[in-house]
């Protein structure tokens, strides 16, 4: 192991990391909130918008997410679109995410008792009111363990980015790996950047997750 190569390319894993930390965190807070909505527009049966969230979700849920961006990034140009690499990876993955998010969000609501549905209706509260009081309170703690599987999936699915040349932690490697032929020093950075990523991320979802279950056995 050298540990000169590993040196000389910090400053340039330095900036993969911060482009890959940026990516994931936008996407994962566009994918929570888009999935929130497609989530609620199925539950209530919300029409037209029920019915483009569910195609959403099987259309994203069953390509892959490489197939997605290279259509945005090498398709839509030809019909006079023109994105960045960057700004691709957010839409997919965003996308992609809120599908999965989506699901995550109707494990909980699904676990809510109709019976407080009912009550709802029945005290004569609006589909927003509904929403406010009785569907996120409850839904939200509900899919907390599913949203936080679904947060690191989506910073995992950050290095394939690459295929688009959005310059973050995986592509770095793959470069320098083409021009320096160090392997075993990039591949080494590239697992602890993201180590130093997820391992972190993981235990702030975990101990999330734990904390809101002893609130729900509480007030239970």
């Amino acid at each position: 192991m050298n540990w000169d190569v590993i040196t000389e390319s910090l400053p340039k894993f330095a900036h993969a990391f911060g482009v890959t930390l940026w990516l994931s965190a936008v996407s994962v807070i566009l994918a929570t909130l888009l999935g929130l909505v497609l989530a609620v527009c199925r539950d209530y049966r919300i029409p037209v918008l029920a019915q483009l969230s569910i195609a959403v979700e099987e259309l994203f849920r069953n390509t892959p997410l490489l197939i997605q961006l290279f259509f945005m990034y090498y398709g839509f140009p030809s019909i006079g679109i023109t994105i960045s690499a960057q700004a691709c990876a957010i839409i997919g993955m965003s996308i992609l995410g809120g599908a999965y998010m989506s699901g995550a969000f109707q494990g909980g609501f699904g676990g809510i008792p109709k019976v407080q549905i009912e009550s709802a209706r029945a005290l004569g509260l609006s589909i927003p009111q509904m929403i406010r009081y009785v569907t996120l309170p409850q839904g939200l703690t509900r899919s907390v363990p599913a949203i936080a599987a679904n947060a690191i999936f989506i910073v995992k699915e950050t290095s394939i980015f690459t295929v688009i040349a959005v310059p973050e932690l995986t592509n770095t490697a793959r470069d320098l790996i083409g021009l320096y032929y160090h392997t075993n020093e990039y591949l080494l950075e590239l697992v602890i950047a993201y180590a130093i990523i997820l391992i972190p991320l993981s235990v702030i979802l975990t101990l999330l997750e734990r904390r809101v279950r002893r609130g729900s056995f509480r007030t239970a």
